[in-house]
């Protein structure tokens, strides 16, 4: 994987000094908080409900065990000892003091990793499939092209105040795990009949208030054009992207707006000034960087191990876990395996110190040191013998990172929601939690099979909402909680955005939502249809008509305050109180 350089580690370090600096003068009283915000933004820090949350890159998700292990330093020693993985492939930390964040930046330099550009409106951290460079469909392994990517878009002094913040993905196979059609610009690698390797590049992507799917602006630019390219599309948006309204500034509106074909035509225009210019990539440049991402040292193996198919054959739970968090490689006698974050009763996404210790521990032993944050909030050990199948398998159950739910109900994808975050109108762990327990039952959830649940707690859409198969989307309603819940959602080669069924449900009544849009599944779905596609081949009316045929009664063994995280009235002052289920 890719390790800091010289450029790198002074940009670090120069940072960190002159974020610490800012810090002083914020604590002295010598800049205001409205001086300070934008600064502390740039340093992805923000002000949460009960304290500060700061938000750490990981480039493309990609780490290293000694990169993990200093989070869980962090999380011990800053923290409340757990830390918070999220749809961007980064890391979060929710009970922080201002005063240590500076020794904080400081240390994560220590090992090559930084919090510049995970907020504010600038270029986002890159993200990027969890199985690059094994996937067995892969047609050009992405990562040297997402650090390239990396590398131009930090710190580029012409983007650093966009209208809006501003997201890259990059897939590489030819299934799309990356959810490039959400992004403000999607990459996608193709090669043309002549077998020439470029980009399919989507344009206009994005979640939130107005969630729209990506259009596709070019179907082919070679390889060593791609820079250009999207540059010429971000200086199109820097010059006619609103400034004068948040909720239309993003590129998305823009595009809208324009129309494709005359976005398409400015951004041409605009390439013809760059094409062949000093940002063209060379094969001497992209050789450079992937030079970084060679292969493991790979042993010659057998495709299948014995001991796993016997124990397969004995043992449910390890055969569930087989089927569901261990994927294919494209080495014979390898396998990537997905360690969840989904156990129930746990914050989908959260780990404690203990398991991201674990999680350094079992890369160290099983994947070359490696891991990867995959945007479904989980960790990938990708590179794994299937002959220690079972020996992973054992250790990561007792560290509770085996839960055989990948694809499944319970893998959800949230949001902190409003018990951490500041711009929420509901909260989403707690339901979150609610809905896991209603549905933890295996034997259940394999039967349903592939589904995908995405939750956010406002209109942000962290947790991806809109392209769940089933979206629930908190809403403010008179000065109360309430949930939308959409159906037909979809990321992927098939993307799709969800359509809200019907009128909005309290927090009780969710989970009976919920269990009524799988009745009618179980009751309509063909043989091997996944839930969404059964919601396209009969629409949406079924699924409506059903769940409000009758009054969902409020479940008064769901109160949603005995869900919350903090009792109404306790602070980030008052003594110890979990920050777990």
């Amino acid at each position: 994987m890719y390790r800091y350089d010289q450029i790198d580690h002074q940009i670090a370090a120069e940072r960190v000094a002159q974020y610490g600096d800012q810090v002083r003068r914020r604590l002295s009283g010598e800049l205001a908080e409205d001086e300070f915000r934008i600064l502390r933004l740039q340093n992805g820090l923000y002000m949460q409900v009960h304290a500060y949350m700061l938000r750490i890159a990981v480039p493309y998700g990609l780490i290293n065990s000694a990169q993990m292990r200093k989070f869980a330093q962090i999380a011990r020693k800053y923290d409340r000892g757990y830390g918070h993985f999220t749809t961007r492939q980064n890391i979060q930390f929710n009970w922080l003091k201002l005063e240590d964040t500076p020794d904080i930046l400081a240390e994560l330099a220590t090992v090559g990793l930084h919090c510049n550009q995970t907020s504010g409106n600038c270029m986002r951290n890159i993200t990027s499939d969890e199985y690059a460079g094994v996937a067995r469909d892969e047609i050009v392994d992405p990562r040297p092209y997402a650090e390239m990517l990396r590398q131009w878009t930090t710190f580029h002094p012409e983007f650093a105040y966009l209208p809006r913040k501003f997201k890259f993905a990059i897939s590489g196979g030819e299934q799309d795990r990356a959810a490039i059609a959400v992004h403000d610009i999607g990459l996608s690698v193709v090669r043309n009949p002549q077998g020439e390797v470029g980009f399919r590049v989507l344009v206009g992507g994005g979640l939130g208030r107005t969630p729209m799917l990506g259009t596709e602006i070019c179907g082919f630019v070679p390889w060593q054009h791609v820079m250009t390219y999207v540059e010429s599309i971000v200086r199109v948006y820097n010059q006619h992207g609103r400034r004068d309204n948040l909720y239309k500034a993003r590129i998305k509106i823009l595009v809208k707006a324009l129309g494709i074909e005359e976005f398409r035509r400015q951004v041409e225009a605009e390439w013809q000034h760059s094409k062949d210019g000093p940002g063209t990539l060379t094969q001497a440049e992209l050789d450079r960087v992937a030079a970084h991402f060679t292969a493991p040292a790979y042993a010659t193996l057998p495709p299948h191990d014995a001991g796993v198919a016997e124990l397969q054959a004995e043992n449910k739970a390890f055969a569930n876990w087989l089927q569901r968090n261990v994927k294919p490689h494209k080495i014979p006698g390898y396998a990537a395996v997905v360690l969840s974050l989904k156990k129930t009763g746990v914050a989908p996404g959260d780990a404690t110190a203990q398991q991201i210790d674990a999680a350094a521990e079992l890369a160290d032993r099983f994947s070359f040191g490696e891991l990867r944050i995959s945007h479904m909030q989980n960790l990938v050990l990708a590179d794994v013998k299937k002959s220690d199948l079972i020996a992973l398998w054992e250790a990561a159950t007792a560290h509770g990172m085996a839960t055989p739910n990948i694809n499944l109900l319970t893998d959800m994808i949230c949001c902190p929601g409003g018990d951490f975050c500041a711009l929420a109108n509901a909260r989403s762990i707690p339901l979150a939690k609610a809905i896991a327990e209603r549905f933890d039952r295996l034997d259940f959830l394999h039967d349903i099979g592939d589904i995908e649940l995405n939750m956010s707690g406002c209109m942000n859409a962290c947790g991806h909402n809109s392209v769940g198969h089933i979206g629930v989307l908190g809403v403010d309603k008179d000065g109360s909680e309430w949930y939308q819940v959409s159906i037909g959602g979809a990321q992927g080669n098939d993307a799709a955005i969800g359509k809200v069924i019907g009128r909005a449900f309290s927090f009780q009544q969710v989970p009976e939502a919920i269990e009524r849009l799988l009745q009618v599944y179980v009751r309509e779905r063909l043989a091997g249809e996944r839930f969404i596609d059964t919601v396209r081949r009969i629409g949406h009316e079924p699924f409506k008509e059903f769940v409000y045929a009758t009054p969902i009664a409020e479940n008064e063994s769901l109160n949603g305050e005995a869900y919350a995280l903090l009792p109404k009235g306790v602070s980030y002052d008052t003594p110890f109180y979990s920050p777990r289920f």
